[in-house]
């Protein structure tokens, strides 16, 4: 499990639409970076050190897992992709975007790339103002007092005007979530994405627990004879255990994340079985459907069969190997059905990863992440 650490950044600029240069930075630094957790006022300032336009101005606190080191090269890349373009001379200049590091927890750092606290807020109105809005109580690792006193302490009489407009808070997926199944056919990467997001999210984690029944790789070997067994036995475990981990999401309000839904058990059992024992069956499934709490967000991931093939292969699970790509065909076919019936009851989000690799590939994982982000 990562380790959430809060840092706060100041965030300027003074050369174009200045309020859309500030959001765009803020939405990359959700993307890439971490949560954001509070936006401060914007403040409009004189240029400080040059003569230029005015700057606007705004700080935020963020939750990231990144340690400094890393957070530093990422702010960097950051300010280059919108546009930032430092001067080798020495001294200030106009810029689109300027990203410093504030506070790093209560931490003091000195190294070759990174001071911090940052050496200079002290003296920058311009960056107090807005931190105390949201940190005002935060003591200064260094002079051990508050921020809200570091700025009645300030000797900077540079005028800053709060503007009225104010910027948007991405909102983090463990806001707009507590429950997130993630479904897929067989070699999707559904588990890997689960296991994934439960690791950067730091949520609860439910995996489905298809090593353990018996009858899997009896049924691979014998379809018709355990097809009944195999949905039954998968049925009665499925539903066990989100009974358990959801009732505990009830009372603790967790996050979490799961690599199935109990409605996989219906679109498999459409499958697998005859038409007598689908009708014994679906009785049995209603009955427990009704006590299933529903997803928040219901994910599905979409890869094409020739990847699905190839991941089963990879993977290496004996018993699998010999599934048809007309097998495969099926499961998606009633998965798509599935969710043509349940629109109006689940939130669903269909993302194709059939040309991602978000296992290996950190970019797709993030493509993958802040599809579900904006969803």
């Amino acid at each position: 499990m990562k380790i959430q650490r809060i840092t706060y950044l100041s965030l300027g600029t003074n050369k174009g639409q200045k309020l859309d240069n500030l959001q765009s930075a803020i939405n990359m630094i959700a993307d890439r970076i971490g949560s954001i957790l509070k936006i401060a006022s914007v403040y409009e300032t004189p240029s400080w050190g040059f003569e230029s336009s005015n700057f606007y101005n705004t700080c935020i606190e963020v939750s990231t897992y990144f340690p400094p080191e890393t957070l530093i090269n990422e702010v960097l890349e950051i300010e280059i992709d919108l546009g930032r373009k430092r001067s080798k001379s020495s001294g200030y200049s106009d810029r689109n975007i300027d990203i410093d590091i504030l506070l790093f927890e209560d931490e003091i750092i000195f190294t070759k790339d990174l001071i911090v606290p940052h050496p200079r807020m002290l003296q920058r109105k311009f960056v107090l103002a807005p931190l105390v809005e949201i940190a005002g109580k935060i003591l200064h690792p260094i002079q051990k007092t508050t921020i809200s006193n570091c700025l009645d302490n300030c000797n900077d009489d540079s005028k800053i005007t709060p503007i009225t407009n104010k910027l948007s808070r991405p909102i983090p997926i463990t806001e707009k979530y507590n429950y997130i199944a993630i479904e897929g056919n067989i070699g999707a990467g559904k588990t890997s994405l689960t296991n994934m997001m439960a690791d950067e999210f730091n949520a609860k984690i439910v995996l489905e627990r298809f090593a353990d029944n018996p009858f899997l790789p009896k049924f691979y070997n014998d379809n018709e004879r355990y097809a009944f067994p195999l949905e039954m036995s998968f049925l009665a475990d499925r539903y066990q255990q989100l009974s358990d981990d959801l009732a505990q999401f009830d009372l603790f309000k967790n996050f979490i994340v799961s690599d199935y839904y109990i409605f996989k058990s219906l679109i498999f059992a459409q499958i697998t079985l005859q038409n007598d024992e689908y009708k014994l069956y679906r009785k049995m499934f209603n009955m427990i459907y009704k006590e299933i709490t529903k997803p928040d967000l219901y994910i599905y991931l979409y890869q094409n069969t020739d990847r699905l093939l190839q991941n089963i292969k990879k993977r290496g699970r004996d018993y699998e190997q010999n599934i048809e790509s007309s097998y495969l065909q099926k499961i998606h076919d009633g998965y798509i059905n599935f969710i043509n019936t349940q629109q109006q009851d689940l939130n669903i989000l269909i993302v194709d990863v059939s040309c991602l690799d978000f296992v290996n590939n950190e970019n797709d994982y993030k493509s993958v992440i802040k599809q579900i982000k904006q969803y």
